[in-house]
């Protein structure tokens, strides 16, 4: 397999299907440290060469006290690839590391979110791409099914509350196995976070059935994420669209 190949004609294919970028967009690149973010961050950089649109590429990370690795070799490698990159210590979500009081993913997320936004704001960007993969969308899909009574999955596209930012995800047509792979042939300097590590107990099940599954079908997220774009709703029980 080209890896490049396939990394840029998935991205691309997202990216062209749910008009993510748009001319003169400043496209901000969340890095979480991990696999998926670095990978998205060289095929946004390559994609930007030769794209019939033209945008900008930066990238940020937001410390919270959770990486168990120090990030200087990261600044290095993107002062390498001639990437402006911010890294900001948020010193909300550093207080809770310290302080250790009782809270959630959900107050950690919303110090995050609040973040994202802060940074995102100060280097003139109108669009922030984060890192979910097929992957990431075939467990929510499950995952909202089996156990909030949901039929959704994640959003390609989104905006903030206020519209102020569009909020992208390109790599909904590529398996993590891809992103894996193209790390490993870059070299690119993996930060792990602690949080990441801890996997939840409905997320690592639905893991393990996926990861069976797709031992003897090999083409089942394909054919998930397919599925996501083929709804028929007048075979479903929701009454606003009943059957014709």
């Amino acid at each position: 397999m080209d890896l490049e190949k396939t990394l840029l004609r998935k991205v691309g294919e997202a990216i062209g299907r749910f008009k993510m970028i748009r001319d003169g967009d400043r496209v901000a690149v969340a890095l979480s440290g991990g696999k998926d973010s670095l990978t998205l961050l060289d095929a946004l950089v390559l994609l930007q060469q030769r794209a019939p649109v033209e945008f900008t590429v930066c990238a940020f990370t937001i410390e919270q006290g959770k990486f168990l690795r120090p990030v200087e070799p990261l600044a290095a490698y993107l002062e390498r690839k001639g990437v402006a990159w911010t890294y900001y210590r948020d010193a909300p979500s550093l207080s809770l590391v310290n302080d250790r009081p009782e809270h959630g993913c959900d107050l950690c997320s919303r110090y995050r979110r609040r973040a994202v936004y802060e940074v995102a704001r100060r280097l003139g960007a109108n669009v922030v791409a984060f890192g979910h993969t097929a992957d990431d969308f075939c467990e929510a899909l499950l995952r909202n099914m089996l156990f909030t009574g949901k039929l959704s999955a994640l959003p390609p596209v989104t905006h903030s509350r206020d519209r102020e930012f569009r909020l992208i995800r390109p790599l909904v047509f590529l398996t993590e196995d891809v992103t894996r792979r193209w790390v490993e042939a870059s070299g690119a300097p993996l930060v792990p976070c602690g949080c990441a590590q801890r996997t939840g107990k409905v997320r690592r099940a639905l893991r393990d059935v996926l990861g069976k599954l797709e031992a003897e079908f090999p083409y089942l997220k394909e054919h998930m994420l397919a599925a996501m774009s083929n709804l028929e709703p007048g075979r479903l029980l929701d009454t606003r669209f009943p059957p014709e």
